[in-house]
């Protein structure tokens, strides 16, 4: 079990370096970016828009409900919303929701390729299919940070939403909370992280399509232990990027 898993992990890295052999043209290469973008980022922010604004509200709401004491401030629900959104929220629990949206899009996409022989015939034509299905998808995650951007934003208005039309605070004292004790490299260390994610979010999905074996049958099963496996080395580097840039 071991060995099988670190020769997997061997040829994990071995792909991420022929990704970047023998590049395919340009004018080729700018119109299969264009369409990943539109399918992996476009096609994503409905969803990421819709969970990211009344997750944000239920922060606010439950913070709100387990403020028993009278002496605690109104402004530490903004104050938590905001820690919770930036923090962990959108960098993290929005990338595992992509890695079932996106990842699974990925897998299946190229996993159909290698089934119906696609990948092969780009073999015979000469092209690097490596760089030809992988390298478009990890230039346009490179456009993910907006997208976590988009979602905290989003957030930190859900529970600005529910908390001023839903009379658990005021206008005035949800601005102050979110002002109070700002970190900015806290907005850092997010992206930083959703760089990283969006990294993982191309190329774990990517590694389980292309060196699948089987059938129609076998696409689905590669897309669900890749959707596993993303979430798992998600969660792993959401832990060792905290521990590098957060533990003083």
């Amino acid at each position: 079990m071991i060995i099988r898993y670190l020769t997997q992990i061997g040829r994990y890295f071995i792909m991420l370096k022929e990704i970047f052999n023998k590049p395919t043209k340009w004018s080729y290469m700018k119109q299969l970016i264009l369409k990943e973008i539109d399918d992996l980022i476009i096609g994503s922010l409905g969803i990421v828009s819709f969970i990211s604004f009344f997750i944000g509200g239920v922060v606010a709401i439950q913070t709100a409900l387990n403020l028993t004491n009278p002496l605690i401030p109104k402004t530490l629900i903004a104050f938590a919303t905001r820690q919770s959104v930036i923090l962990e929220f959108a960098p993290t629990f929005i990338s595992i929701i992509m890695a079932g949206k996106v990842g699974s899009f990925i897998t299946s996409s190229i996993g159909t390729m290698r089934v119906t022989e696609q990948i092969d015939a780009l073999e015979v034509m000469g092209v690097n299919s490596l760089n030809y299905l992988v390298f478009p998808k990890i230039v346009a995650l490179m456009l993910y940070p907006f997208v976590i951007a988009l979602s905290m934003f989003l957030g930190i208005l859900g529970g600005y939403m529910a908390s001023v039309y839903g009379n658990l605070t005021s206008s005035d004292e949800f601005i102050t909370g979110l002002q109070t004790e700002f970190i900015p490299f806290h907005i850092v260390y997010a992206f930083i992280k959703t760089i990283v994610y969006a990294i993982i979010l191309a190329t774990i999905p990517s590694f389980h399509g292309y060196y699948m074996k089987g059938g129609a049958l076998e696409v689905g099963k590669a897309s669900t232990v890749s959707f596993v496996w993303t979430s798992v080395v998600v969660i792993l580097m959401n832990y060792i990027l905290t521990q590098l840039l957060l533990s003083s």
